[in-house]
């Protein structure tokens, strides 16, 4: 067994930590704190817990603080070689376990898994092991291990070759591919990917949806059992309990935060933008591929063309920031955005209006300006693990919100009763859609806002995590 090093009792893995690290220009070290579900879950178990929160350094400035010896409280980067780093995270996790997972390839002349691939592979399987090693090394014995995310598929089984004491969870954030599209991997990939994860006492997911799907994969790829509620997993003796958490909106940061000066400012700069009385349809995105941005524009055109009563009383407010630009498919995707958009306004726009107002730099006050402003809002990803947008407009909306929302978002399960739900490839559907949500009437509007924004805040980040906890303890 490995010696521990701080003795943590509890332990969260993910590729990105909660703080990042820049240089200056002198070479000093600057420090900023990130947001998100985990670092607010993270937090729910206080200070005093001894937790500790394995993560890489993703930046100069990070490795730099790694070599330094700088190190926030309860938190240990790892400073792994650059061009490893690449492979597995760019190689690996972003270009072939996201693509499968969220079924995005081209399969006439995609993915060719060759020798390229089997070294990123190798890559992939080195950072896992990285993470396994500190993980193994920080932890006390007995300790809870929550590892997060399709980056960190190898390390729960990884971990446990090094320390069987440890109760160990993973969490996939996103969707889980169904078992024939799975097998798009190699065989012998496919199967440590599996193993992996039930190296873990507990394996978690989004949805009922995809934790069937990963069970499904289990069968079928590695010959497991299923117990008869679907929820455990068993192969070579050993048993994994599936669970589901629906990660939540956090409700109360994000009515506080839209009630800020800054973001009443974003408010009238986006209403003399758009025009005053006109209504507005909203998107806010990373120019992820799953998004599905360019069908929404294509419905939203079509609702113009098919509807000229409701050119120059609508914008679609498109807020699409720029993700994963160092992968060539992205760059390529988000100019096919802009292009579409800028098509639609030459198309349909006048003196006097721009049918779409596309803005690609990240700006979270203006984003949340944009749900307060909402008439309709537009969440229709190709597939998506959850969706927290769909969550969190309902919660700030001023005056009532139409969602429009793909059945193929996670968020579906828990909204879809309140949402006008649609096919994410059909462009009419969508366009009708987004038509029903322009003219629902107030009353009805009001009450579907609120039935979603109930559902939206369920399961806020910190009790979402210390269910996750309580659970692998149990």
């Amino acid at each position: 067994m490995v010696a521990t090093r701080h003795a943590a009792p509890i332990l969260v893995a993910s590729n990105r930590g909660p703080v990042s690290y820049t240089l200056t220009e002198n070479g000093e070290l600057t420090s900023r704190r990130g947001g998100g579900g985990l670092v607010s879950g993270l937090s729910a178990i206080g200070p005093d817990a001894g937790a500790v929160w394995v993560c890489a350094a993703l930046s100069d400035g990070d490795r730099a603080a790694v070599s330094r010896g700088v190190a926030e409280d309860g938190s240990r980067m790892i400073a792994v070689d650059p061009p490893v780093f690449e492979a597995a995270y760019n190689g690996i996790a972003n270009s072939v376990l996201w693509f499968v997972h969220h079924m995005l390839y081209q399969t006439p002349l995609e993915p060719v898994f060759d020798e390229d691939f089997r070294t990123q592979w190798d890559a992939y399987r080195a950072y896992n092991a990285a993470f396994a090693d500190a993980l193994a090394e920080e932890a006390a014995e007995g300790a809870a291990v929550l590892v997060q995310d399709y980056h960190l598929s190898l390390v729960p089984a990884m971990l446990r070759a090094r320390r069987p004491d440890l109760r160990v969870g993973h969490f996939s954030h996103t969707p889980w591919a169904p078992p024939d599209y799975f097998r798009l991997l190699p065989d012998d990939i496919a199967e440590e990917l599996l193993a992996g994860i039930l190296g873990a006492d507990r394996a978690a997911f989004l949805t009922r949806r995809w934790a069937d799907a990963f069970a499904a994969a289990c069968v079928a790829v590695l010959g497991a059992t299923l117990s008869p509620d679907g929820l455990e997993v068993t192969w070579r003796g050993r048993t994994t309990r599936l669970g589901v958490h629906g990660l939540g909106a956090d409700g109360d940061f994000l009515r506080e935060r839209a009630g800020r000066p800054d973001v009443a400012a974003q408010m009238e700069g986006l209403r003399a933008e758009t025009g005053a009385d006109r209504k507005l349809i909203v998107r806010v995105d990373r120019t992820e591929l799953s998004k599905n941005i360019v069908r929404g524009l294509l419905a939203y055109r079509q609702l113009l063309a098919e509807h000229p009563e409701w050119r120059e009383r609508v914008v679609h407010v498109a807020f699409a920031y720029p993700s994963r630009q160092d992968l060539e498919i992205y760059r390529d995707y988000t100019a096919e955005v802009s292009r579409v958009a800028t098509e639609i306004n030459a198309e349909f726009g006048t003196l006097s209006w721009t049918p779409v107002l596309l803005k690609v730099d990240d700006d979270f006050p203006r984003s949340l300006a944009a749900y307060r402003l909402a008439d309709v809002a537009l969440v229709n990803p190709i597939r998506d693990g959850m969706n927290l947008v769909a969550k969190e407009v309902p919660v700030v909306s001023d005056n009532g919100v139409a969602l429009v929302l793909s059945r193929e978002a996670g968020a579906f399960a828990e909204l879809a009763d309140d949402a006008i739900t649609v096919n994410p490839y059909d462009i009419r559907a969508t366009a009708a859609a987004l038509l029903e949500g322009l003219t629902l009437a107030p009353e009805e509007r009001a009450d579907r806002t609120k039935r979603l924004a109930e559902a939206a805040t369920a399961l806020p980040p910190s009790k979402w995590f210390l269910d996750q906890l309580e659970a692998l303890r149990g």
